[in-house]
């Protein structure tokens, strides 16, 4: 094994920022530092400059750059969403529904809502990670307001037919939300084609930096303001806004849309390259999601008999980054929520881990993480107290 090599392989957790993002943004640290409240010139030449992101934005999803609402972050404009929403229709009737697989920013706003006397519905999925249109059909009720579910899920990657469930959604005049964090510049999206009325964004998963995320809120959507204060985001989000982290969400965005479809080959490319190489390397694993409709550079891989954890650490040592599961939650040894709910043996979640490719991937990188892992997973597995014949 290579000394002091370092590969890192969880780009769904976070993104390096690109050169061109960092050069974009440093202007506004030091000589364009104005409170884009501010009238006079160094202010407006700040304001000019989160219009100027506005439209990167907005430009990346095919909305109008007066939908786009900038947030601290994706975790922000889904509790915006959702619970805003809610709040705004409660006259109508107080029934939400979401998935069982959502982020923890989706399954923490229904806490919230429900110890509000909301009552919400978390629909199930298949094996493969699927919300089924079906199910959703009958789900709807009459004092339904607000259906959220996910673009693609942050651990298994699967993407959800949205323009399909939006359109059921609509078709009883029911809002449409999708927290589309980790689909944001690895897929094309049109907010239009698909129908959705509000969608959530994070910059730091397209190469931006972190603390900055937006809201897509379709005109006529009026939610309500989600902190008071001052004028900014249109009356919606007071609080000075993150210029900085404007600017390089704006970039990063721009850098999105003109490499999309490159982007897409080349991470589709390296996962399909590893999950070769795993499958012709290691024994009993089983693939989590499905490989269809799915993330382009997320493979998340069972290695059975034996702990994920420990498999992250081992890796680790050698220099290499994963993670077993989502980022936000994975110094928990609480099984995976969305391993659990597409029917993974709880002994088997365990021994789960995501690798996400990116950018900046390279196929040294994999063939070093294929070697390093094959490594592991023998120590581990002659180790373990679990084995083929106690059934796991």
């Amino acid at each position: 094994m290579e000394e002091n090599r370092q590969v890192y392989l969880d780009y769904s957790a976070t993104t390096p920022v690109k050169r061109e993002v960092l050069d974009a943004m440093l202007p506004y640290f030091t000589e364009n530092f104005g409170n884009p409240s501010s009238l006079y010139t160094v202010g407006q030449k700040s304001k000019d400059a989160i219009r100027t992101a506005r439209d990167q934005v907005a430009g990346l999803i095919g909305a109008q750059p007066s939908e786009i609402f900038f947030t601290s972050s994706g975790t922000e404009a889904d509790n915006w969403a959702v619970i805003g929403a809610a709040m705004w229709k409660r006259g109508k009737g107080k029934h939400v529904i979401t998935s069982a697989i959502e982020h923890h920013a989706l399954l923490h706003s229904g806490d919230h809502l429900e110890k509000e006397g909301f009552d919400v519905t978390y629909l199930p999925v298949d094996a493969q990670g699927f919300v089924r249109p079906d199910d959703l059909e009958k789900a709807i009720r009459d004092d339904t307001t607000v259906v959220s579910i996910m673009f693609a899920n942050n651990e298994i990657g699967t993407i959800q037919p949205i323009a399909e469930l939006c359109r059921i959604a609509r078709a009883h005049g029911v809002l449409f939300h999708t927290d589309a964090v980790q689909a944001l510049g690895n897929v094309p999206i049109d907010v239009n084609g698909l129908g959705v009325d509000m969608l959530s964004m994070s910059g730091h998963k397209i190469y931006g930096p972190k603390g900055v995320g937006a809201l897509y809120v379709r005109k006529g959507v009026n939610l309500p303001a989600y902190m008071q204060g001052g004028a900014q985001e249109s009356g919606k989000r007071a609080g000075t806004e993150n210029l900085t982290g404007i600017v390089g969400f704006g970039k990063a965005a721009e850098l999105s849309g003109q490499n999309l479809e490159k982007h897409i080959a080349g991470l589709r490319g390296l996962r399909d390259y590893l999950l070769e190489k795993i499958r012709a390397e290691i024994s009993d694993i089983r693939v989590n999601g499905s490989l269809e409709s799915r993330l382009p550079g997320n493979l998340n891989v069972t290695f059975k008999y034996i702990e994920g954890e420990a498999i992250l650490l081992l890796l680790d040592m050698a220099g290499i980054a994963v993670s077993t599961g989502s980022a936000c939650s994975s110094a928990s040894l609480t099984p995976s929520h969305v391993l659990d709910a597409i029917g993974v043996p709880v002994e088997e979640i365990h021994g789960s881990i995501r690798f996400t490719v990116g950018d900046f991937t390279t196929k040294e990188d994999i063939d070093y993480t294929v070697e390093a892992l094959k490594t592991a997973v023998s120590k581990l597995r002659g180790i373990s107290s679990l084995s083929r014949d106690s059934g796991f």
